[in-house]
């Protein structure tokens, strides 16, 4: 199954001055999705204490470190008027570049090292085929890493399934459950942060 490409440096510098203004990009992979009005799953998840033997639930903001402000790294480029750049600007590629090099070295928080968590994602496939998907990215918003620039690698979760399951392709909301790992890794669609061991899907239900 041929796979969205990912929107790589055809993409202007209005939203990616968006994105980095959003530090983590929610209101510009909104509106590329057409989606003006859509909350992500990610916004209505709780974080809280896991009951025995239950997996904390997590949300997307926990897993970037309090102290980090990836803004003030384009405090420069946003005084010389980056959000008015025409698409063929060079210092749009610049910007880009720039961007990519800050969000793909994203920090990431030990907090929930090992231990097993729950939380909402859209699904970003890297493998899938007739028996079904096998390897994805998890991350926050509708259509990164298809409409938009992939989110800071402390907002992307690889996962590898043990066994392919069916029902599920990229941009489906869903609930993924298992033992986060920090662990960075590098694909076609993003740099990611952590990653979950034994994991599993479920459609996203409030």
């Amino acid at each position: 199954m041929k796979r969205p490409s990912p929107l790589s440096r055809l993409v202007s510098a209005r939203l990616l001055c968006l994105a980095v203004a959003g530090c983590l990009g929610l209101p510009a992979a909104a509106v590329a999705a057409g989606k003006e009005n859509a909350a992500p799953p990610a916004a209505k998840a709780s974080q809280g204490k896991a009951a025995s033997g239950k997996p904390l639930a997590v949300s997307w903001d926990s897993l970037v470190p309090a102290n980090w402000d990836p803004s003030a790294e384009f405090a420069d480029l946003f005084a010389d008027g980056a959000e008015e750049w025409d698409d063929s600007d060079p210092r749009a590629q610049k910007l880009y570049d720039r961007m990519r090099k800050v969000w793909d070295s994203a920090p990431t928080v030990n907090d929930y090292q090992g231990k097993l968590v729950r939380l909402p994602g859209y699904v970003v496939a890297l493998e899938d085929g007739k028996d079904g998907l096998r390897e994805l990215l998890l991350v926050p918003n509708f259509g990164a890493c298809i409409h938009t620039p992939p989110p800071p690698a402390n907002q992307i979760i690889h996962i590898k399934l043990d066994k392919p399951v069916k029902g599920f392709a990229s941009l489906d909301a869903v609930w993924a459950t298992g033992e986060l790992q920090v662990a960075r890794q590098n694909s076609e669609m993003g740099v990611s942060g952590y990653s979950l061991r034994n994991a599993r899907l479920e459609p996203y239900k409030e």
